[in-house]
């Protein structure tokens, strides 16, 4: 393999022109002109088959993440990380988040690996948009907000959500079905309503809070505010998006620059607005449930969804030094850290495995022994392979995002 030798590169991410992106702020962060203002939803740092970013090998070239990890696995992972997961087993992202996103949820490992091969035996393209499984991999996940962010984040808990059904007067009829069945019979018998009855049951919520909604009656804090800004986006002549159920069923969280939370398999959950780095397992697997133009399956839906309350636990990172705060999860694919240096600093780390940084704010150098030093401006990336020990030194204060994983005893 070509510069074997060498263990930073610079990295390429990969833009996906989702429908519910923003046209300017990974446009600006990113710098890349946006003329015709086309979406630009997500930012993708990894090697996943559908999207891998690019390495700059050199001499003006560029290799794929994927490829070249396939062809010197245990040197640029690491054996440990390459006999566990064979792959870079994780996925970083930016994401801008303009209108609001799917109501979904993501499968287990085991499910995954049993669907995706039956989705294959039944030879359904991997690109058909009626495909659920697009991999073989879960997709635990942890976004930290980067502005004020917005989403909907498992079950409330029996309290509140007892609450919300008498306080919702269209929705009170579902009060009973909660009290005696629980939430899975709350749940399924609105994703499993016939759509007359969806239409007939919301038009009237609709009716009461849009006019609200468009005289800016409504604040973020409400569900209504988000049950009418969906109902704008997502109805069309005849059929009331059903997702707006989730919108009352579901935690409404706000979260601050710097908070995270973990979403693991099961758990139900929507973005409604806001930009956040986002780290998961390599997996693009999404089953959806409403608030979309995509493939909806509730079938599949209801197969994943764990049907318990959810606690929210936001997290404001634990603090590893001065310069590092790491955002600690279950999830053994993948690891985020949020590193900060005032001008002047510098930090060096050692690699175990495949590491993605990227510099959201200030100016770095990096640097590898033997390597000459190379320059990151906001929205720049790279990479650290396996055993790489690199410096990073700050022109102007910086701050800094790591994915890695975590270090396997």
């Amino acid at each position: 393999m070509e510069n074997q030798t060498r263990k930073l590169f610079k990295l390429q991410g990969r833009i996906q022109h989702y429908s519910w992106g923003g046209s300017t702020y990974l446009s600006e962060l990113l710098r890349m002109p946006n003329p015709q203002g086309r979406p630009f939803a997500e930012y993708w740092m990894g090697a996943h088959d559908n999207a891998s970013a690019e390495i700059a090998t050199g001499d003006d070239r560029t290799t794929p993440l994927n490829e070249y990890i396939q062809a010197d696995p245990n040197g640029t992972l690491g054996q440990q990380v390459a006999r566990r997961f064979g792959r870079l087993p994780f996925l970083l992202k930016i994401l801008d988040v303009k209108d609001m996103l799917s109501i979904q949820v993501h499968p287990s490992k085991k499910h995954a690996e049993l669907e995706f091969a039956e989705e294959n035996r039944r030879q359904i393209p991997r690109d058909a948009p009626n495909r659920n499984y697009k991999d073989d991999n879960h997709k635990p996940e942890l976004m930290v907000a980067l502005s004020e962010f917005w989403l909907l984040h498992g079950f409330k808990s029996p309290d509140r959500m007892a609450d919300i059904l008498k306080n919702t007067p269209e929705l009170a009829f579902l009060l009973q079905v909660f009290e005696n069945q629980g939430y899975q019979a709350l749940y399924q018998a609105v994703m499993e309503m016939d759509q007359r009855r969806v239409n007939e049951t919301l038009q009237p919520l609709l009716l009461r809070i849009i006019p609200r909604y468009q005289q800016n009656l409504l604040t973020r804090q409400e569900e209504d505010f988000w049950a009418a800004r969906a109902a704008l986006t997502y109805n069309r002549p005849g059929h009331i998006d059903r997702g707006i159920f989730s919108i009352y069923f579901f935690n409404l969280l706000h979260l601050y620059p710097g908070e995270a939370l973990f979403q693991d398999a099961g758990l139900p959950h929507a973005y409604m607005e806001g930009q956040n780095v986002e780290i998961m397992a390599n997996s693009d697997n999404v089953l959806r449930g409403g608030l979309t133009t995509k493939h909806i399956d509730v079938n599949e839906l209801l197969k994943h969804i764990r049907f318990e309350p959810t606690l929210p636990r936001v997290d404001k990172g634990t603090l590893l030094s001065e310069h590092m705060a790491v955002y600690l999860t279950p999830a053994p694919d993948f690891e985020l850290s949020r590193i900060t240096l005032s001008k002047g600093e510098s930090l060096t780390l050692p690699s175990y495995s495949t590491g993605i940084y990227i510099l959201m704010e200030g100016l770095a150098s990096v640097t590898e022994a033997g390597q000459p030093a190379f320059y990151r401006k906001p929205g720049e990336s790279w990479l650290a392979f396996d055993g790489a020990q690199s410096t990073i030194q700050a022109a102007d204060d910086a701050v800094i995002y790591r994915a890695a994983v975590p270090v396997i005893p």
